[in-house]
C-alpha cells in the first residue's frame, strides 16, 4: 500500500495550483456540466500515468543500484524546486478539440499532462517503487482528489488555502522524498528506503 498512498499524496498537494487544475476549473465554467468533465480527467489521467508509469519502471529495470538512486533521488530535489514555479491556466488546449464535454476534457488534460510536474512525478514514484499498477491508482487518486473539488467549487477553490503556501508544500515533500533517497544510495548498506 506504500506506493499506492505516497502517490496519490505527492499528486494531490503536487496538482493543487498546477495547470491541469487550472484547466479543470476553466472547463468547468465553459461547460458547466461537472460530470463529463470529471470522467474525462479520469480516462486522461489513468491513460497518462499508466504510460508515465510504465516508463518509470522500464527505467528502474535497466538501471539499477546506487547511481539509479542517486538520479530518482535528485530528481525528486529538482522536482522540488520546479513546484515552487507557479503554472499558467491553458485555455488553448480547451478550445482546439471537437467533440462533447467528455472528449474534449480527455484530450485537452492528456495532452496538458504531458511534461507536467505529475507526470514526471509519476515516472519517479513508479520508478522508485517499481509498482505500476499502484502508482497509477494512486497519481490518478491524487489527481483526482484534486480536481474534482476544482471543478464544483472552480476559483473559490484557490481562495481557501492560497496557493504560494501549496507549493510550498508541494516542493518540500518532494525534496524530503528526494534526500530520503539520496540517503539510502549513499548511507551504509542495510538502511534501505
Amino acid at each position: 500500500m506504500e506506493p499506492f498512498l505516497i502517490s496519490a499524496g505527492v499528486v494531490a498537494i503536487a496538482e493543487i495550483g498546477d495547470k491541469t487544475q487550472l484547466l479543470a476549473m476553466v472547463l468547468a465554467a465553459k461547460y458547466r456540466r461537472p460530470v463529463p468533465i470529471i470522467l474525462g480527467i479520469l480516462v486522461a489521467t489513468l491513460l497518462n500515468h499508466a504510460l508515465a508509469a510504465g516508463l518509470g519502471v522500464l527505467i528502474a529495470q535497466w538501471l539499477e543500484g546506487r547511481l539509479f538512486q542517486a538520479v530518482v533521488g535528485l530528481a525528486f530535489v529538482i522536482m522540488a524546486g520546479w513546484a515552487l514555479i507557479p503554472d499558467k491556466e491553458d485555455e488553448g488546449a480547451a478550445g482546439h478539440t471537437h467533440g462533447g464535454v467528455f472528449l474534449t476534457t480527455v484530450v485537452a488534460f492528456f495532452l496538458v499532462e504531458i511534461g507536467d510536474k505529475t507526470q514526471i512525478a509519476t515516472s519517479l514514484l513508479a520508478a522508485r517503487f517499481e509498482n505500476l499498477t499502484l502508482v497509477t491508482a494512486g497519481t490518478t487518486l491524487g489527481m483526482m482528489l484534486a480536481n474534482v473539488p476544482a471543478v464544483y467549487l472552480g476559483e473559490a477553490a484557490t481562495r481557501v488555502v492560497p496557493l504560494k503556501v501549496v507549493r510550498i508544500v508541494a516542493a518540500a515533500i518532494f525534496a524530503l522524498i528526494g534526500l530520503w533517497v539520496l540517503a539510502s544510495a549513499f548511507l551504509p548498506l542495510g538502511f534501505r528506503v
